[in-house]
């Protein structure tokens, strides 16, 4: 097998990733996991989100092992409550994309961001929240073809990041 030479190309959008009450502490260290990997900026985790660290400040076991160690290496916040979050980001420029299956929601290929974007991703059952999708600049879904109306939350940001990154 050789190797071929490959121009790689290098995004020079500024992206926030915002988990709304992720339930799973795989499916949370998992995206920081991909984040990390795109270049992601920073990740807010709101709510019941679960955080890196226990409420000892001690490092999670369980986080790491899936994470890879990437909360190391991404910025990261704990915020209980999203709106402030979502206020903050619009007034700093920041285009509010949620990603939810929802009526009018643009087919993620079809979906140009612009210089620096916030992506939502909400819980693994109820998504993204309707006070968030009201306040978003655009709402993003992934199509689907199987039998199963979604994808796993971990898989679904990352395929999201890949797309508009």
């Amino acid at each position: 097998m050789s190797k071929t030479s490959e121009t790689i190309h290098v995004s020079t959008k500024t992206s926030i990733l915002i988990l709304e009450n992720i339930r799973s502490v795989e499916n949370t260290a998992s995206i920081f996991r991909t984040a990390e990997g795109f270049g992601v900026s920073k990740i807010i985790l709101i709510g019941t989100t679960p955080t890196p660290i226990d409420r000892f400040s001690r490092k999670r076991q369980d986080f790491a092992k899936v994470s890879l160690g990437s909360e190391d290496s991404i910025s990261w916040e704990y915020r209980a409550e999203i709106m402030s979050v979502i206020r903050e980001f619009k007034n700093e420029g920041f285009q509010i994309i949620s990603l939810e299956q929802a009526p009018g929601a643009y087919r993620l290929r079809d979906f140009q961001t612009t210089s620096q974007f916030a992506l939502v991703v909400g819980n693994e059952v109820d998504g993204v929240s309707r006070g968030v999708l009201d306040n978003s600049d655009a709402i993003v879904e992934i199509p689907m073809q199987g039998q199963k109306e979604s994808l796993n939350v971990s898989v679904a940001t990352g395929v999201a990041l890949f797309v508009l990154k």
